[in-house]
């Protein structure tokens, strides 16, 4: 198993490990521990190299089972590397990320409206809700009220609980549909103090004042009560 050190840590961007295997199928290796994120949840896989001496091997995405994907040749096992994360690219899906969970904690609070599905690229993103109907004025003020919670420098904190406690929370699965497996029986939780709350296992940064101001760009109706909206971040 490798040991994730995102999961605690979203600001670990360099460390040092073991390749313990190869994934010859996807030209990739495992390590005994990584700060790269392994993509899921609608966020975006990290990139960035492993070093073994002076050989440098680029990390394209990191893939099923935590395999580094290695542009080449690859680290023979057994040697130790040093990573480092594409930090710039990291921290900027970081602010998305929580930019999105702004969004969500907003709407569930103000409108009760629940996520039907939503994706995380760098420094934008989407998410779907379920609206009866989604007013141009109502946009304007979710737009608003979203940037009040990045301007109210709220701290966001991460715990991991076990499964029945995590779910004794309420609310804490926001998504339609509780996309947590029976096997999970630890939750890692993602918390914007006052705001929200939620199961989630991807990367935030420490504050809300650190996302920036978030722009809703545009939205529609995907049919029926589903309604999207797109959200963009100032580089």
């Amino acid at each position: 198993m490798t040991e994730l050190l995102y999961l605690t840590d979203s600001y670990c961007k360099a460390f040092e490990a073991v390749v313990v295997e190869h994934d010859l199928e996807q030209n990739g290796v495992m390590l005994n521990r990584s700060a790269f994120y392994t993509g899921g949840g609608g966020q975006l896989p990290d990139q960035g190299a492993l070093w073994n001496g002076e050989a440098q091997y680029r990390v394209s995405k990191v893939r099923r089972g935590h395999a580094h994907i290695v542009d080449g040749e690859l680290p023979a096992v057994g040697c130790r590397v040093r990573a480092e994360i594409n930090w710039d690219r990291r921290y900027k899906i970081m602010r998305t990320h929580t930019a999105m969970h702004i969004l969500c904690g907003v709407i569930w609070r103000d409108y009760q409206a629940s996520v039907t599905g939503g994706n995380i690229d760098v420094l934008s993103g989407r998410m779907d809700f379920e609206f009866e109907r989604l007013a141009p004025e109502v946009i304007v003020e979710i737009e608003k009220k979203i940037n009040q919670e990045v301007e109210a420098a709220r701290d966001v904190k991460i715990a991991i609980l076990p499964r029945e406690t995590a779910f004794e929370i309420p609310d804490l699965i926001r998504t339609k549909i509780n996309l947590l497996p029976e096997s999970i029986q630890e939750v890692r939780t993602v918390e914007i103090v006052g705001l929200d709350l939620q199961a989630d296992g991807g990367t935030h940064v420490a504050n809300t004042r650190e996302v920036g101001a978030i722009k809703i760009a545009k939205y529609k109706s995907k049919g029926g009560i589903n309604k999207r909206l797109y959200v963009e971040l100032e580089a």
